[in-house]
């Protein structure tokens, strides 16, 4: 019999079907979209798009499909800001509210459906009257302000693709997206608010303009007050510019697959690659996943994501599903272990840790949706910061970014849900664009730790090394047909986009994650297989962290691995050859570390740097990283046979122990 290619171990037997209760108001309690999906898919897939998206002129072909590339709703004009905003004002519910915003220092904003049209179609001329046209790209550099879905939404309005950078990203990584994308204009601000204190994010965003050649204007919101630097020639206050802006902006009918969005993953090589996301399809999908996987009730439900717009799940499940589907949802700019000031006393150290849930209990959020890590993270502070909270408005709980393990599942199932939510479990990625596998929460029965099945509409199959099917255990997780927000491309590198996900097991697009199925069918994600590495959701490549490490004048050669962290799911691990004449000392290790966030971001920069001798490698020169990842998380070595020198694996070792570690 063979080596199973991923071992199967843990098997869980606790099972949650959903409550008679929760089944009486759910809007889908049985098996009919799963039905309608097995029995014709592309049919399926044409009623939810002509049911969930308004359309200028329909489509006349649903999938054309000349593997890897594909065209959804061909025909079809539409804009997703129309969607997104217009036709819920105008079939009468521009008084609803779409985001009840929340600054990290307390401040607040209501905003309705006519109102952000309004701010929208206001910004959308600005950058009209800043040379920006149908297809110029724009990057968005920005905090967790209601700004950002407004630039959104006014490029989707006039045809002009995005490219947001995360707001923790450094000058080189900013200037890096806005180089690859040849972006026009940049929309930034002043600075945010993080951990009861302001950040800057001008300076970071004028660094990557002096270092790019495409940026002719940059706008800036003010947000903080805090001085910046000016350029009159290319820097314009946001606030100024909308002064005198018409509100009157018609929406740009688009093509179905005309590009709405570029945004950044890391890759195994250093250079990030752009994902391309389209229109027609995009909306469908995470219009249809935003309304089923969460049981949305627009009329009474007040949704929260509480994820980063920088991320794709900010750009699906904050942006663009809940409005189209007419939501009211929350949007909190800050920290989960950042009080309102009034409960800031003392030492930061003794302020509350219960934020998020005071948001919960104000607002009456009945869906929260967030990261395993952060729920690990609100089980190291305990069930203590909770408790004084009700939350019983909370009606479905869901997860993103990375497996959760079924602890987290229980203590989340407990603690925040009573016992009474639904636990939606939901594996996609930023190529995917919108949910893939998931429950359904009026529909399925939950296990703790598993995303259950694929979605209606989407076909999955787990494979052996050699592309074999596996019907139970463990492999690789592919997906074996076109599905409607599929990424299109990587920007400008057809090439890349087919090697990359197309190439490993032919007709099948995989992307590095592993799986299992167990005895029902159920499937279980097992992480990355590659050398992509998941910090708190996050996938940040070992490439770009080992070359950011090398870049340190001191540092010769560099080996970086994903070891198993309780809090992030993997915590990065680097291990440095120092050129010749640098002593290892506790000040060399912090300032490489510090480097690796400067040059990359903080949520990059290593949890420990390893300062070695030498590094395993094999004899013709392959760094062994299985035998650093061992080492990193205290585990007996495995084979070592192949390597050049095995005695330098114990002098790692060593090092290794006493490197310390960031909390």
């Amino acid at each position: 019999m063979s080596e199973p290619t991923i071992e199967d171990y843990y098997v869980e037997d606790r099972t949650f079907p959903p409550s008679d209760t929760f089944q009486s108001e759910a809007i889908i309690t049985d098996r009919s979209l799963y039905e309608e999906a097995e029995a014709d898919r592309l049919g399926f897939w044409a009623r939810q798009a002509r049911e969930l998206v308004s359309w200028f002129e329909d489509f006349d072909t649903v999938l054309e499909w000349d593997l890897p590339f594909a065209k959804w709703f061909i025909g079809g004009k539409l804009n997703i800001s129309y969607n997104c905003l217009d036709r819920h004002v105008e079939a009468g519910r521009g008084d609803k509210v779409a985001f009840h915003w929340e600054g990290e220092p307390g401040d607040t904003r209501t905003i309705n459906y006519s109102e952000l049209l309004e701010e929208v179609s206001k910004f959308a001329n600005v950058m009209k009257s800043l040379g920006v046209e149908k297809g110029d790209r724009v990057c968005i550099y920005m905090p967790m302000i209601p700004e950002l879905p407004v630039a959104m939404l006014a490029c989707a309005r006039i045809g002009a693709p995005h490219s947001i950078v995360f707001g923790g990203f450094s000058a080189d990584s900013l200037s890096d997206r806005i180089d690859d994308a040849s972006a026009k204009l940049l929309i930034t601000a002043d600075g945010g608010y993080r951990r009861g204190d302001p950040f800057p994010l001008k300076d970071t965003a004028d660094a990557s303009v002096e270092a790019t050649s495409t940026i002719d204007n940059v706008v800036v919101v003010q947000r903080t007050g805090q001085d910046v630097a000016w350029n009159e020639t290319v820097d314009h206050w946001y606030h100024e510019l909308m002064e005198t802006a018409s509100s009157d902006c018609p929406p740009e009918h688009l093509d179905s697959e005309d590009l709405l969005y570029l945004l950044y993953t890391s890759g195994t090589t250093a250079k990030p690659k752009g994902i391309m996301h389209t229109t027609g399809g995009y909306l469908t999908q995470v219009a249809f996943t935003h309304k089923y996987i969460f049981d949305l009730h627009p009329e009474t439900d007040v949704y929260w994501c509480a994820a980063d717009i920088g991320w794709v799940t900010g750009h699906s499940y904050i942006v663009y599903g809940p409005l189209a589907n007419g939501a009211t949802s929350v949007m909190y700019e800050g920290t989960p272990d950042t009080p309102r000031p009034e409960f800031r006393v003392g030492d930061r150290a003794d302020w509350p840790k219960d934020r998020l849930w005071d948001i919960v209990q104000r607002y009456g959020v009945t869906q929260l949706y967030t990261a395993p890590t952060a729920i690990r993270t609100f089980m190291k502070w305990g069930a203590q910061e909770v408790e004084p909270h009700d939350l019983s408005s909370l009606r479905v709980l869901g997860t993103v970014g990375e497996p959760i393990n079924p602890e987290a599942w229980m203590w989340y199932h407990e603690h925040i849900g009573g016992e009474r939510c639904p636990i939606v479990d939901t594996w996609w990625q930023t190529e995917t664009g919108g949910h893939m596998i998931t429950p359904m929460p009026g529909v399925t029965t939950t296990k703790p730790g598993s995303a259950t099945h694929a979605i209606p509409g989407v076909i999955v199959e787990i494979v052996d090394d050699s592309g074999n099917k596996v019907e139970k255990g463990g492999g690789y997780l592919t997906i074996t047909e076109p599905w409607p927000s599929m990424l299109r491309g990587i920007w400008g590198d057809p090439e890349r986009y087919k090697e990359t996900y197309w190439s490993e097991y032919p007709g099948r697009y995989f992307a590095g994650d592993g799986a299992k199925i167990d005895d029902d069918g159920y499937l279980w994600l097992l992480g990355r297989v590659d050398d992509v590495m998941n910090v708190s959701g996050h996938r940040i490549s070992t490439t770009e962290v080992e070359s950011a490490l090398v870049d340190h004048s001191s540092v010769a050669e560099a080996a970086v691995v994903g070891a198993t962290d309780d809090t992030t799911g993997q915590a990065i691990v680097g291990y440095c050859i120092l050129r010749g004449g640098n002593e290892p000392s506790e000040e060399l290790r912090e300032e490489i570390r510090q480097h690796v966030a400067t040059k990359l971001g903080a949520i990059a920069r290593p949890k420990a740097v390893v300062l070695v001798p030498d590094l395993p490698k094999t004899r013709s020169g392959k760094i062994m990283r299985r035998l650093l990842r061992d080492v990193a998380e205290g585990r007996k070595l495995g084979d070592t046979t192949t390597l050049a020198d095995a005695s330098v694996v114990d002098e790692i070792r060593d090092r290794a122990d006493q490197a310390p570690q960031e909390d």
